[in-house]
């Protein structure tokens, strides 16, 4: 038969309620005595009744994420803060993909399913503004990503403008001039692609940089295979850069591929910075220089808030509230802080970098 709290406590020499206490994690417990539980815990093998503890409680011990796509790095490194920072507070994480779509992601909010779990954090990305009234829901909930703000729960996200200025000035300060963007979208829709434009667009002016539409490259997807065809549709088009910033990490990867593949060396010819700081980042040749915009902090934030939601009196809730991660410009050797000195003429077309006219 499997093992019970009364089990435990009593192989542990304590009572049901400190076997309780340890199981959630309550803080003011004795390091010894919290160690003989554990060991209790681990020896007798105790798994935890979760159908008892939600008939107790009226909870599931079990939360939800919704996000577009794990294919896609950023949102699997999310996906794997979120599942971490939640298990140490005990609670289990059930994942769910929506491939960006509104319907879908309408659906995903209003689903039978919400009944197998105490909360959501949801990563809109086919959602708009006009959709902010459908997150009224009756469970708590917490918001991600930029494609809606000002909506009625709380708003866990990054400052896609702030740092995309920070890392386009980055490449300025570097000595480039002529920076492309990879990511952008022809349709000029909002959310993450518009707020980094305007951040790029933002330190141009501030540098006295005259913007150059031709140097924004469309990638409807934000994957390898879309920053590699961006690239080689600007390198078409015969129009002098001596920087590249992606908008995503993945994008700015499949690009720099395509710029080694044209004979341009990265950095001497082209710097290249990514966004997201993903853990492949650093492990690519050369190893890609990235916006990092507080992921780590993003995850662990929209579980505590989830958690804080879902522990509170519905009766005394606080107002919806927006949390704003900080970030940081990670060097790396795609985009040194200091260029090397070969490199003194903007990239041009397929063959080796030449000066601009």
């Amino acid at each position: 038969m499997a093992a019970t709290l009364r089990d435990v406590a009593r192989l542990a020499g304590v009572s049901i309620k400190t076997v309780s206490n340890v199981i959630h994690d309550y803080p003011y417990i004795r390091a010894a005595t919290r160690e003989r539980v554990e060991a209790a815990i681990e020896e007798l093998d105790y798994r935890p009744n979760l159908s008892a503890r939600s008939l107790r409680s009226g909870r599931t011990g079990a939360i939800a994420l919704a996000v577009p796509d794990l294919r896609l790095s950023y949102f699997a490194e999310l996906a794997d803060s979120v599942i971490t920072t939640a298990e140490r507070a005990g609670v289990v994480t059930l994942v769910e993909q929506t491939g960006g779509d509104r319907v879908r992601e309408l659906e995903l909010l209003h689903s039978p399913r919400r009944s197998m779990t105490d909360g959501l954090i949801f990563s809109a990305l086919g959602m708009g503004p006009a959709d902010a009234d459908r997150l009224e829901v009756p469970y708590p909930l917490v918001l991600l990503g930029e494609r809606i703000f000002d909506g009625p729960t709380d708003h866990v996200t990054m400052r896609n403008v702030e740092a995309a200025r920070a890392g386009t000035e980055f490449l300025i300060r570097s000595g480039r001039r002529r920076i492309a963007i990879v990511g952008a979208r022809a349709d000029g829709e909002a959310g993450s692609s518009g707020l980094r434009i305007q951040g790029y667009r933002e330190a141009l002016a501030a540098h006295g940089i005259d913007p150059d539409d031709r140097l924004l490259v469309d990638a409807r997807l934000w994957r390898m295979a879309d920053g590699a065809s961006a690239m080689r549709e600007l390198l078409d088009r015969g129009v002098a850069f001596d920087g590249v910033f992606g908008l995503n990490d993945t994008l700015a990867l499949g690009a720099m591929r395509v710029l080694q593949d044209a004979g341009l060396r990265v950095p001497e010819d082209v710097s290249v910075l990514g966004f997201d700081n993903l853990d492949e980042a650093a492990f690519s040749l050369p190893s890609l220089s990235s916006v990092d915009p507080g992921r780590e902090w993003i995850a662990r934030t929209a579980v505590e808030t989830l958690l804080d939601r879902i522990a509170g009196s519905p009766g005394d809730s606080p107002p919806p509230r927006l949390r704003l991660a900080d970030f940081e410009v990670v060097a790396r050797e795609s985009a040194p802080e200091m260029l090397p000195r070969s490199s003194e003429a903007p990239a041009r077309g397929r063959a080796a970098a030449v000066p601009a006219d």
